[in-house]
């Protein structure tokens, strides 16, 4: 039995690792770099040890450290998180050639799944569908016109090692091929030390929709439903909720279906996603496999009533699931926002600072999952990830309500964030009627109205400064308007000026 936990990883996943291993009566070892001293995970854990510089290849991404430190301190188990480690099928094998066990799939399911076009292979054999394409790499120009011109402009190249919306590129014509092949093979080659390329049709206005898969080690599978994630920017998820309000049952009968015969493919145990493209017809397409737990597992957590943490614990144990299939089904709607410190106004650039005040909103159906406390510092070294705020209720528009009202109590001081930009999105009648896909962000011309200062979060709150002082006046001639209100061009951060 599992009796120690080291959790391979920082911030907000790290503390949701420890979290679960109280509630099960494990032991928690946390590991920090220099940069997060003061970080909550490090405090939370009932073991934290420092293992290098800030830096990630000197810390978080230091094999030998981590196994050290894990033999060390006798742990018997080691969790990834996400990121990092976690769908590194080298690392799994040391750790356990270590005699630790790894808290995730096997090492072979993550090569089958690592490799976009051996993935793409492996689902066409098993049924799953996958968008028209090709299976193999791409070796030269010549072979990727004719490719492209059988399957039809426009296309997308894609790193077969990619991820992350790196290593992607849509070509409208046949000109602009041979140099965005080029290009993509360089970027694949620096990003994932690996050119190799592959072509797909490219799907009109798709939405991303995810399937939660979960197994065991004695042949046991479910699907914790789909999760809808088409509010991106960048190719980066910011807003996620379960399930879809696009799928309908019979889809979601389909598309649950496809992502566990996409797990048994890879003989699959622990928990997984299997992300998938939808287009306007309801027709979907397999996308790639994370051999992971996912950013947004919150969302399926509350709507499941299923604790991935704990289930991927007792999975790495040798239990069986806890559940049947039978015994799930969909409890209301969750919603996920993704809190950056980023700036909305100068194209969301990463920013750093101290959270001088981080007060989290409350009440019925809030969930925050965060790294970081009041006084913490966000450094330029990781992820620009400050928390993730979850609602549920009993139905979207109650979600959705619930979502607008907690984005509003956030209080953030200190840093530069993106809560304007979510409430953007969570006020906009497109959104709230479900009438939006991977491109909505971009259609919807959001980041341009920041970048111009045309956001009605601004607007109102320019107005609102107006009327303020106007009435202030008019009571007394003596009062100025405060400061606060006065200097407009103090950046805006979540609620406030600073």
């Amino acid at each position: 039995m599992i009796k120690k936990i080291l959790i391979a990883n920082r911030g907000e996943i790290a503390v949701r690792v420890i979290r679960a291993c109280k509630e099960l009566g494990i032991t928690s070892a946390a590991i920090y770099s220099e940069a997060d001293k003061t970080s909550l995970h490090t405090a939370l854990a009932d073991e934290s040890y420092l293992i290098g510089p800030a830096q990630s290849s000197e810390s978080y991404l230091n094999k030998n450290k981590i196994l050290k430190l894990a033999k060390e301190i006798k742990a018997d188990a080691i969790h990834p998180g996400y990121g990092y480690f976690s769908e590194n099928a080298d690392f799994i094998e040391a750790v356990e050639k270590a005699g630790l066990i790894f808290i995730g799939p096997s090492a072979n399911s993550v090569k089958m799944m690592g490799s976009k076009t051996a993935a793409r292979q492996l689902m066409k054999k098993n049924n799953v569908p996958i968008v028209p394409g090709t299976t193999e790499p791409v070796d030269s120009a010549e072979d990727a016109l004719k490719i492209s011109k059988e399957i039809g402009f426009p296309v997308l190249l894609k790193a077969s090692a990619g991820g992350g919306g790196k290593g992607m590129r849509k070509v409208s014509t046949e000109k602009d091929l041979k140099d965005s092949l080029e290009a993509t093979k360089r970027e694949a080659l620096k990003s994932f030390a690996n050119d190799a390329v592959y072509i797909e049709k490219f799907i009109e206005n798709p939405k991303h929709i995810e399937v939660q898969v979960i197994a065991d080690k004695h042949g046991n599978y479910a699907h914790l439903f789909e999760r809808e994630c088409s509010i991106q920017r960048r190719h980066q998820k910011i807003i996620e909720e379960a399930p879809s309000s696009f799928v309908d049952e019979k889809t979601r009968e389909k598309i649950t279906t496809a992502g566990i015969n996409a797990a048994k493919a890879c003989n699959y145990y622990n928990a997984g996603t299997i992300e998938f493209l939808m287009d306007k017809n309801k027709d979907f397409y397999f996308l790639e496999m994370n051999t992971r737990l996912q950013v947004e597992h919150p969302v399926t957590e509350l709507i499941s009533g299923i604790d991935l943490v704990k289930e991927q614990i007792s999975i790495a144990n040798g239990n069986k699931l806890s559940f049947k299939q039978s015994d799930l089904s969909i409890n209301g709607h969750a919603l996920e926002s993704r809190v950056y410190a980023e700036d909305p106004e100068n194209n969301f650039l990463p920013a750093t600072g101290n959270l001088n005040e981080f007060d989290l909103p409350a009440g019925p159906g809030i969930r925050i999952d965060a790294g970081f406390t009041r006084g913490s510092d966000i450094s330029m070294y990781y992820d620009p990830l400050i928390a993730k705020l979850v609602t549920w209720a009993d139905d979207r528009k109650n979600a959705i309500a619930r979502m607008n009202r907690a984005l509003k109590e956030f209080r953030i001081s200190g840093v530069i964030n993106n809560i304007s930009f979510l409430l953007e999105v969570f006020e906009n009648k497109k959104f709230i009627k479900g009438n939006f896909d991977i491109n909505f962000i971009e259609k919807e011309k959001l980041v341009e109205k920041f970048a111009k200062g045309e956001t009605l979060k601004d607007l109102d709150l320019e107005n609102a400064a107006s009327i303020f002082a106007v009435l202030l006046k008019s009571q007394s001639p003596n009062i100025q308007k405060p400061e606060t209100l006065n200097n407009h061009q103090n950046k805006w951060t979540g609620l406030q000026y600073e």
